[in-house]
């Protein structure tokens, strides 16, 4: 029969000493980051998509009658494209833009260039 830490007394959360902290690599930064995590599916115009999509299905995928969506969703799409080129020229010139709110991995790379721990 096993028995419950409540009948025992013994708490399982909290040991009953300290142990002490062993450090087994050094608490220090890596020099550089890695881009893996900068990788994302960008998705554009699913809004424009699906009402393009459901004036299709009303007028049996006659694309006369929904031109007025079509150029719609041709708009949206090539206001995305322009900002993901402009976006890509930014990250190629590899500038530090003060008070931006998310940094590319080669940003960051060059903060921790010119400011080593």
């Amino acid at each position: 029969m096993r028995l419950s830490p409540r009948l025992t007394g013994i708490s399982s959360r909290y040991p009953r000493e300290n142990f002490p902290f062993q450090e087994l690599l050094p608490l220090k930064l890596k020099p550089t980051v890695s881009g893996k995590g900068d990788r994302t599916s960008d998705v554009a115009c699913l809004q424009e998509m699906a009402i393009l999509f459901a004036c299709f299905k009303k007028n049996e995928f006659n694309q006369a009658l929904c031109a007025n969506e079509v150029q719609t969703f041709n708009k949206c799409y090539k206001s995305f494209v322009d900002a993901k080129q402009k976006k890509k020229e930014m990250e190629r010139k590899g500038d530090l833009n003060p008070g931006a709110k998310k940094l590319t991995h080669k940003q960051i790379n060059q903060l921790m260039k010119r400011f080593p721990t």
